[in-house]
């Protein structure tokens, strides 16, 4: 099941969903092309658990900056493409009911959760966590609350038959949630060396899906 767009229109130009999926881009691009070797880009950029937790570091900026360096980090072609997509999908929404500002500090809140949500639940781990994943996963959890019933197109592959269908949101992100949650548990239970941060990806969801009715426009006014 591969999402590619939805049928849920926006008032305004997705500014900064643009802009964001535009540097991840050039970012990646300088990880390949550097004369650093990726993984000296990873390991001295990317989110370490240990450190984040314990500030103990040799990593050239502070352990608490690397949350936000590791956000714009791609471990690969796939990795970069598929945050990319879904962000393109629902984020662009998203950024049309918080408005500009609103929507990147929500973006980056949802990223900090990631990280130490993959912190707490690995917190011996010197293996560094980058990607996009934990911030367009709460863009992921604030889409389907405010837009379950929105028709996202997606496409389905049965064996050697493919097709696309329209499929509401609900359904679409909860059947993401499900392989994160699943993976996540049997992740959980081996001695891994490397891998997917299933549980920044369910950290970044949650406070998406909690969180978003906070961010809305005119919240404050309502509560005053």
């Amino acid at each position: 099941m591969i999402p590619y767009k939805d049928d849920n229109p926006t008032s305004t130009f997705p500014y900064l969903t643009i802009g964001i999926i535009i540097l991840n881009i050039a970012v990646f691009l300088f990880q390949v092309t550097s004369r650093s070797k990726m993984q000296m880009i990873t390991y001295d950029y990317g989110a370490i658990p240990h450190n984040l937790l314990t500030f103990e570091s040799h990593q050239p900026v502070h352990p608490t900056m690397t949350v936000f360096s590791s956000m714009f980090l791609h471990g690969g072609l796939f990795h970069l493409g598929g945050n990319m997509l879904y962000l393109w999908i629902f984020g662009n929404n998203i950024e049309d009911r918080l408005g500009h500002v609103r929507f990147i500090i929500f973006y980056l809140f949802c990223g900090i959760f990631a990280a130490y949500s993959h912190a707490i639940t690995n917190p011996d781990s010197t293996i560094p966590m980058i990607g996009a994943s934990g911030a367009v996963s709460g863009i992921l959890g604030a889409y389907m609350l405010l837009f379950p019933r929105a028709n996202v197109h997606t496409l389905l592959i049965l064996g050697i038959f493919i097709t696309t269908v329209k499929i509401p949101a609900l359904i679409v992100i909860g059947f993401w949630v499900l392989i994160q949650l699943l993976n996540g548990i049997i992740s959980s239970g081996l001695q891994s060396a490397g891998g997917v941060a299933w549980f920044a990806h369910l950290g970044g969801f949650l406070i998406g899906l909690l969180t978003i009715k906070a961010w809305l426009p005119g919240r404050i006014r309502q509560w005053s």
